[in-house]
């Protein structure tokens, strides 16, 4: 390898660590932020070494993002859908959530009482607002009817 290609890899892989530094990344969300600033051969020789290197991973990436969108709230359906778009693998996705799976429908009972309080809906109208609320966080209609029945 010339001086130039070495230099470019080496690059690449501080460019990589500098962004893992910061919060975990997937494979797939690294290589789209690289490759605008790199070229692709390189992005995935140096993104492929971190992977062996243990230092990226996708699992831990995952995990860390289900964690974190947990806590502000989102739902299952939600959480999947900003994955997807991040590129990351659906049997991956779905191992993730059904970990979680029997925190969902507490996880909508808490949501629902924090912004509206403990009380059942007064009316239809209500009931309708509070559901799609919930909806748009990304709760599926089992969970939002579970977070009603338990009020």
């Amino acid at each position: 390898m010339s001086a130039d290609v070495i230099q470019s890899v080496n690059d690449v892989r501080r460019a990589a660590m500098d962004l893992l530094a910061r919060r975990e990344h997937g494979f797939t969300e690294l290589a789209r932020k690289l490759s605008g600033r790199f070229p692709r051969e390189l992005v995935f020789d140096a993104l492929t070494r971190l992977r062996e290197e243990r230092l990226q991973s996708d699992d831990r990436f995952v995990e860390s993002f289900v964690y974190s969108r947990q806590q502000r709230g989102y739902g299952p359906v939600r959480i999947k859908s900003e994955l997807f778009q991040k590129g990351v693998d659906s049997e991956l996705i779905g191992q993730y959530l059904l970990e979680q799976d029997d925190h969902w429908d507490e996880l909508a009972k808490a949501v629902k009482e924090r912004k509206f309080g403990a009380s059942v809906p007064r009316d239809h109208k209500e009931r309708a607002r509070q559901t799609r609320f919930l909806a748009q966080r990304g709760f599926s209609m089992s969970q939002i009817y579970s977070a009603f029945s338990a009020s």
